[in-house]
């Protein structure tokens, strides 16, 4: 899940910073590095000894995995900057030519537009974009796919049946509903389903979707908060990413024992694949061996960490197959969505408008 003049940059600015989205990466500023160099390669050349610095606002422990397995492949190593989509959006928009940061990662893929948008990505690589498939990279080529997350529906198995749910997450905007679901509607997840839904429904249905949202749902600060609400029965049902479920469920399941999932596929908003982005930076003075970072983390090796790994995502690149106990992307039947148009400032403007910010 990851993820473009000075009026441009400033628009990306109020987009990222008009929400205060979670994530499970890293806290702020926080760092690790994968070891010292020891020489510096030029820029157009990747060269053990290398050292990239790579903004990370995905899982921190899925990432530092990446730049293990990196380092010992190539003998490059990263310095990793740990922290949220918003802030690390807006550092870089901030920092701007000046930026230290070689490559970013992200969860959703809102935040890569932000970045995008204000002009600060070069080119990830032909290798990397050649991994991912189009539907998992956006239409105008400027960061890749690095892994993906589906939207669920999660109810409470006692008091609904699989055939009480709702047919579409648009439906979760009657009246029936009221006070029986959640979200968390100040998270990147969150904010990257609606970003789907406006560019599949079109403004006007979005904001009237939204304002029954603030009639109709309870909010949370999380997902894991959420599912975690549900599980105990103080709402019915919570909109969230697939893989909080899993990844309780490989754990103690206490909070997901009572708990179903529902995929709403169809096409629909809500059967919603949101991107993990990675891009490497313009400012970047190491572009071959940020490129090869995303080459690697797209490669086979690196997407079989998801396959393997405790994160629960989706691999997106190479052909790699989802952990087995995940339902196959091919069967989610999502929507098709470029994430290249996923517009966080409006986004913002219309969960503004309609109270949820």
């Amino acid at each position: 899940m990851k993820i473009r003049s000075k009026a441009l940059a400033g628009v990306a600015l109020a987009a990222v910073a008009a929400l205060s989205l979670s994530a499970c990466g890293g806290g702020a500023g926080s760092s690790s590095s994968s070891g010292s160099a020891t020489s510096e390669g030029a820029a157009g050349t990747a060269a053990a000894g290398d050292t990239i610095t790579v903004y990370n606002a995905q899982h921190q422990e899925l990432t530092q995995t990446w730049v293990d397995a990196f380092t010992k492949a190539t003998g490059i190593k990263v310095n990793l900057r740990n922290g949220d989509d918003t802030e690390m959006a807006q550092q870089l928009i901030q920092e701007g030519k000046n930026s230290p940061a070689d490559v970013f990662l992200t969860e959703n893929s809102p935040a890569m537009s932000a970045v995008e948008n204000a002009g600060l990505f070069a080119d990830p690589g032909t290798d990397a974009k050649n991994n991912v498939p189009e539907a998992y990279r956006p239409s105008s080529g400027k960061w890749v796919g690095i892994a993906a997350r589906s939207t669920v529906l999660v109810y409470n198995k006692a008091k609904l049946k699989e055939s009480d749910l709702p047919k579409s997450l648009m439906d979760l905007s009657d009246s029936a509903w009221k006070g029986r679901w959640a979200a968390s509607p100040s998270g990147a997840d969150f904010q990257a389903i609606v970003s789907a839904m406006l560019e599949l429904k079109g403004e006007s249905a979005t904001l009237d979707w939204l304002k029954a949202m603030k009639d109709n749902s309870k909010a949370y600060k999380g997902n894991s908060t959420a599912m975690k609400a549900v599980n105990a029965g103080e709402v019915d049902m919570a909109v969230i990413y697939h893989y909080y479920y899993f990844g309780d469920q490989a754990k103690t399941g206490e909070n997901s024992k009572n708990v179903g999932l529902h995929y709403f596929k169809n096409q629909d908003p809500g059967a919603f694949v949101s991107v993990s982005g990675g891009g490497v930076l313009a400012s970047s003075k190491h572009q071959a061996a940020a490129q090869k970072f995303l080459a690697f983390v797209t490669g086979a090796d690196g997407q079989k960490v998801l396959q393997t790994g405790s994160s629960f995502e989706y691999p997106v690149g190479s052909g790699v197959a989802a952990n087995p106990k995940l339902v196959p992307l091919s069967d989610l039947q999502a929507p098709a969505v470029d994430a290249a148009k996923l517009n966080s400032k409006k986004v913002s403007d219309l969960m503004t408008q309609a109270g949820l910010l």
